[in-house]
């Protein structure tokens, strides 16, 4: 995918470019032959990965130092992340020079208004939903090119890249109101639950922000919304929910055999009996069904998405199997928010109802914490066990009186502790069965492995 994004520039630099959404644009403008370069706090499998691709990475702050790398990069466009801490001295570098910074949401806008964009807004299910949409139109003849939120399994990858392709799909995010930046052709809107009211202030002005999205959607296109958001479009709009009689698509009649999902698909006054989907729990089919929805809409036929949902595979860090035998189950899971959580436990007892559920959870964010406090203690409750790791502060300064420990005294859930990394760890030491999650959007995705390698040690005792 050619654009004239290229024209002006040979050399691209990312603050945050090991995000998992920058990283994306990264290997984008690498795979086009700009030069490009970045600054991570961290390393990751991600910058590894953009290392070994030839992209320059380092990992120091280094303020006016950065002039050094500058000055070998010809025409160069700056992106970063609004994920970065506005004292970063990197940051207020550039600035000082006046030079044009460029938000990852303004790039993405600009590829929406050179091809036809399918963007995936919403509080929950955008990153399943967007990476089952690109892995559907890739698995078809349409073909697509993808920036994803998460690791699809299908592409081992963040980024699909199709240069025939004039669908572009798009993850929309609504963290700084960055999908306001978009132009869509078409949108899937999954939910509008309230979160990052630290940007947005309230529950209202955060669902002002979704009405004001689903406005900028392409004339000719098609708005895609869960039934219940009753949101405005000048284009054509159609809704889903499952188990619904009064929304345009609907899914019902779910089984569950030989670990897949299937259910019957409502589509106006047509059906199609038994879809068969890749990854299991009832959250999934609805974005399953969101995507139905809008293929169908776009002229999509029935076989070839049909033949794209049971060949998804999932992504990274969303109801991800790491163990999967009789005796004991490892899902590893990216839910932040209590919906989220919500939906991960009930497709669990949906699942493995006679098991033990034993969750690790780590807080994201201070001040998401505060806010949806009582949530988080409503849905984490329902658990058989929780290990509560520490509040994981992203780019946040702590805020007094909000912490873990604060958050496990309002639960009344008995079998409940807090937990250092290595404490949970140790915890696992003997553990053969039931079902472990671990849960959280933080870092707490460094512990997956060595709990996996500790589990599987206990299963081989």
């Amino acid at each position: 995918m050619k654009t004239n994004l290229l024209s002006s520039y040979k050399s691209v630099y990312f603050l945050g470019i090991g995000g998992i959404g920058m990283s994306n644009l990264a290997r984008y403008f690498n795979s086009q032959g700009l030069n490009v370069v970045g600054y991570d706090k961290t390393p990751s499998e991600l910058t590894q990965k953009l290392e070994d691709e030839g992209c320059l990475v380092h990992y120091e702050d280094l303020g006016e130092e950065l002039e050094d790398i500058l000055s070998e990069l010809e025409n160069t466009l700056y992106i970063y992340t609004p994920a970065i801490p506005a004292k970063m001295e990197e940051f207020i570098y550039l600035k000082s020079k006046e030079v044009k910074l460029h938000k990852r949401s303004e790039i993405l806008g600009m590829l929406t208004r050179t091809s036809k964009g399918l963007c995936v807004a919403g509080t929950h299910g955008k990153t399943t939903t967007s990476s089952l949409l690109a892995h559907i139109l890739n698995h078809s003849t349409w073909k697509c090119n993808a920036f994803l939120g998460g690791i699809a399994t299908n592409f081992n990858s963040n980024l699909v890249l199709d240069s025939e392709s004039q669908w572009t799909v798009i993850e929309a995010d609504e963290f700084d109101r960055s999908f306001l930046q978009l132009s869509p052709f078409a949108s899937i809107i999954t939910s509008a639950d309230a979160d990052h009211l630290d940007i947005y202030g309230n529950e209202d002005q955060f669902l002002e922000g979704f009405k004001q999205y689903a406005m900028k959607t392409d004339l000719n296109g098609v708005l895609v919304e869960r039934e219940g958001l009753n949101l405005n479009t000048l284009s054509k709009k159609v809704t889903y929910a499952l188990n619904s009689s009064t929304a345009n698509y609907s899914m019902q009649n779910f089984v569950w055999e030989n670990d897949f999902l299937y259910g019957d698909v409502r589509l106006g006054s047509s059906f199609w009996q038994k879809v068969k989907l890749g990854i299991p729990g009832l959250h999934n089919a609805e974005n399953a069904l969101g995507c139905i929805a809008l293929l169908n809409e776009l002229g999509m036929s029935e076989s070839e998405i049909r033949a794209g949902l049971e060949t998804f595979l999932g992504v990274k860090r969303r109801f991800e199997y790491h163990i999967r035998t009789q005796d004991l189950v490892y899902i590893d899971d990216y839910a932040h928010h209590p919906k989220e959580i919500k939906a991960l436990v009930e497709s669990i007892r949906m699942l493995y109802p006679n098991k033990k559920i034993i969750g690790i959870f780590q807080p994201h964010l201070f001040s998401r914490t505060r806010d949806f406090a009582e949530g988080f203690v409503e849905e984490l409750d329902k658990l058989d066990e929780l290990l509560l790791m520490p509040i994981y502060p992203a780019r946040e300064e702590p805020i007094h009186g909000i912490s873990s420990d604060w958050l496990l005294s309002k639960m009344t859930l008995k079998n409940k502790s807090l937990n250092t990394p290595s404490e949970v760890l140790q915890h696992f030491s003997n553990v053969k069965e039931g079902v472990v999650l671990t849960i959280g959007a933080g870092d707490i995705d460094r512990i997956v492995q060595p709990l996996k390698n500790f589990l599987l040690s206990n299963l081989a005792d």
